[in-house]
């Protein structure tokens, strides 16, 4: 499906029926980030609609030259929003850098705002400034990777931490198949000149006061782990879960884990809505 706003078509796909949650992707991957990681989580659970946009530049939402900074970015998911769910609250879901998206959404949408899921977030945009432990790999799968093709093994081994088929086959599915189609000239001028919004996030009284739930992965050598704790006393109803065993791609690599916090927010959320 499309939603036309002025300027730019946001591809998205929605599920379900009932309260929105809105689901954002990180810079690169589409929307099937997302859906490969939330929808198995609202199969037992009526009464939600998951939508799942494709950011610009990413999956089947053109780049476009005008959006040159995270500001307009925003902007564009909050016009999304409006159009596709005008004056109805929401639940909001980012993973990294739809993290820090869902952070500015909150700044700027904080009393439609229902809950927040906040999925290895990126917390400082300069990557040089982040707090990152290196990188490790901890379960290895030499089988797996002498099956796999040259390039495919080295990007999977540098950035995994727990190696497996499954793991394998759902970065692929998930998250590689994102890659593959992103607007590479459209995301590297963006993340080289437009990457920091023009405001401070976290500055000034911004607590938010729904049920909240931050997961990071101990072993995330791209946004960290530690980053994140410094903004906790923002969101007073926050679970903070720093899950072992996980970098990245937690939702992939703890996925019993992943699920069973996910849907406890989601309970906490429901909870708090009737």
């Amino acid at each position: 499906m499309e939603c036309k706003l002025k300027g730019i078509s946001v591809y998205y796909e929605a599920c379900g029926d009932g309260h929105p949650v809105i689901c954002l992707h990180g810079f690169g991957p589409d929307h099937r980030s997302m859906t490969g990681c939330m929808e198995p989580i609202f199969q037992q659970r009526d009464g939600w609609k998951r939508i799942y946009p494709d950011l610009p530049g990413m999956g089947k939402t053109p780049g476009t030259e005008w959006i040159v900074n995270s500001d307009q970015m925003l902007g564009v998911v909050l016009d999304f929003i409006d159009a596709l769910i005008p004056g109805q609250r929401f639940v909001l879901a980012g993973d990294s850098y739809g993290g820090y998206l869902a952070r500015g959404a909150v700044r700027r949408r904080s009393a439609l705002i229902d809950g927040l899921l906040l999925i290895c977030p990126a917390i400082i945009p300069d990557s040089a400034k982040r707090t990152l432990p290196p990188h490790v790999t901890l379960v290895k799968d030499p089988t797996l990777l002498s099956g796999l093709e040259p390039e495919e093994g080295e990007d999977f081994e540098s950035f995994a931490v727990v190696q497996s088929q499954r793991i394998w086959e759902r970065t692929r599915d998930e998250v590689g198949v994102g890659f593959e189609i992103a607007d590479e000239a459209f995301l590297s001028r963006l993340k080289t000149y437009g990457y920091p919004f023009s405001f401070d996030i976290d500055a000034g009284p911004v607590r938010f006061e729904k049920p909240t739930l931050i997961l990071v992965g101990r072993q995330d050598a791209m946004v960290g782990y530690r980053d994140a704790w410094g903004i906790l006393e923002n969101y007073p109803r926050a679970t903070y879960a720093v899950l072992d065993r996980a970098g990245h791609n937690l939702q992939i690599e703890q996925e019993s884990l992943f699920n069973a916090l996910v849907g406890e927010w989601i309970d906490r959320v429901a909870e708090s809505l009737t």
